[in-house]
C-alpha cells in the first residue's frame, strides 16, 4: 500500500502556523487544522498520532528554519564582530517575521502550558549557546569589551526582543492608525531598523580603540 502524500502533513503543518496566533498552544483544536488544511482526521492521526506531538512539531519545524541559518561558512572569513552581526541579523529578522507565532508561545509559557515551557526549555539555550560562544571569541580577540556574558546578551537582546516583538504587537494591534502603524513598522521593523539597532549594540559592547600614541618630539 503506498504512503501517503507527504504533502498532507505540510498541509497540516502550515496549517497549524496560521493558526497558533490567535489560537495558542492550549486553544488550538485538531478540527480547525484538519479544516484549515483541507485534509481528513484520518490523515492527521496517521501523520502525527496526537495533538501535542503535532503542536511539537509545528514548534520545532518554525525554530529549525531559523537554526539552520545560524551556521556560519567557514569560507566567509568576516571576523569576531562580523560572525556576531550576522548571528544577530539572522535572529532579529526570525524574530520579526514569526513575531505573532513567538509572542503567543511566550504567553502560552508565562501561563504553564507544557508544550510552549518545554519548546523554550529545549531550543532557547541552542541559539543561547552561539551567541554565547561568540562573544567569548569576541572577548578573547580583544574585538569585544569582557563584560559579563549576561551583560553582554542583555545588551544584544535588548536591540532586537523588546523592540520587535513589543513594538510589532502594538503595529498588529490596530489600535494605531495606518499611517501611524507604518511608521513604527519602518521605525522598529524594517530591515534598516533591525541593522540600525544591531550596530548600536555591537557599539557598545566592542572593546574601545586603543590611545594613540603621541608622537616623539623631533630632536
Amino acid at each position: 500500500m503506498p504512503r501517503p502524500s507527504r504533502h498532507l502533513d505540510r498541509a497540516l503543518l502550515a496549517a497549524g502556523r496560521a493558526l497558533l496566533p490567535t489560537r495558542g498552544c492550549s486553544g488550538l483544536s485538531v478540527r480547525e487544522v484538519v479544516d484549515a488544511a483541507g485534509v481528513n482526521l484520518g490523515m492527521f492521526h496517521y501523520h502525527f498520532k496526537t495533538r501535542e506531538a503535532f503542536l511539537r512539531a509545528v514548534l520545532q519545524q518554525l525554530y529549525e528554519e531559523m537554526f539552520a541559518q545560524l551556521h556560519f561558512d567557514p569560507a566567509r572569513d568576516a571576523g569576531d564582530l562580523g560572525n556576531l552581526r550576522y548571528a544577530l541579523r539572522v535572529l532579529g529578522r526570525f524574530l520579526r517575521d514569526n513575531r505573532a507565532v513567538l509572542a503567543r508561545v511566550l504567553a502560552d509559557a508565562l501561563c504553564s502550558d507544557p508544550i510552549a515551557r518545554a519548546f523554550i526549555a529545549q531550543n532557547a539555550p541552542r541559539h543561547l549557546g552561539i551567541l554565547r560562544q561568540l562573544l567569548l571569541q569576541g572577548q578573547a580577540s580583544g574585538a569585544l569589551r569582557r563584560l559579563a556574558l549576561p551583560q553582554a546578551l542583555g545588551i544584544c537582546a535588548g536591540s532586537l526582543a523588546t523592540p520587535i516583538l513589543l513594538g510589532g504587537a502594538i503595529a498588529d494591534s490596530g489600535a494605531l492608525a495606518g499611517p501611524s502603524a507604518r511608521e513604527l513598522e519602518r521605525a522598529l521593523l524594517s530591515d534598516a531598523a533591525i541593522d540600525e539597532r544591531i550596530d548600536l549594540a555591537l557599539a557598545a559592547i566592542s572593546a574601545p580603540p586603543p590611545p594613540a600614541r603621541r608622537k616623539e618630539r623631533a630632536r
